[in-house]
């Protein structure tokens, strides 16, 4: 559940594939509905293993990103939900996956330039990269 600044309570559906922590799928609304909810892909039965690996990652979600922003509507959380996954696929590391991102990463050979701060999610977070001068 997500507070906007208008006092509405959005809700927030998410799917993840346990192996290489990647979320496969998400979803906003502000009225969950029977028909919303059986849109979404259905959690397996008798699986408590996978709702620890979810709830770490609302944890995660809240702390890294919505603890920070003010979400206005649901295209808003939409958008700003997409860039930290987008940044969280792709450049942020976990501990399970020997510090590597779900999309796994190259590394960047020393000698191929100096390293640039590029912003993500509005500056909200950053990531690092090797330029060629």
């Amino acid at each position: 559940m997500v507070p906007t600044v208008r006092n509405q309570v959005l809700f927030v559906f998410l799917l993840l594939a346990h192996d290489r922590r990647r979320i496969l799928h998400f979803n906003v609304t502000a009225n969950p509905t029977a028909a919303w909810t059986a849109q979404q892909v259905v959690t397996p039965p008798r699986s408590p293993w996978q709702n620890a690996s979810v709830e770490r990652l609302i944890g995660t979600i809240r702390r890294e990103c919505l603890d920070h922003v003010i979400v206005v509507d649901e295209r808003h959380l939409r958008r700003i939900l997409s860039a930290y996954f987008r940044y969280y696929h792709e450049w942020r590391t976990h501990q399970a996956l020997e510090m590597d991102c779900p999309e796994g990463r190259k590394v960047q050979a020393v000698d191929r330039g100096r390293v640039v701060q590029i912003p993500e999610i509005g500056g909200l977070h950053h990531h690092y990269e090797r330029i060629a001068a």
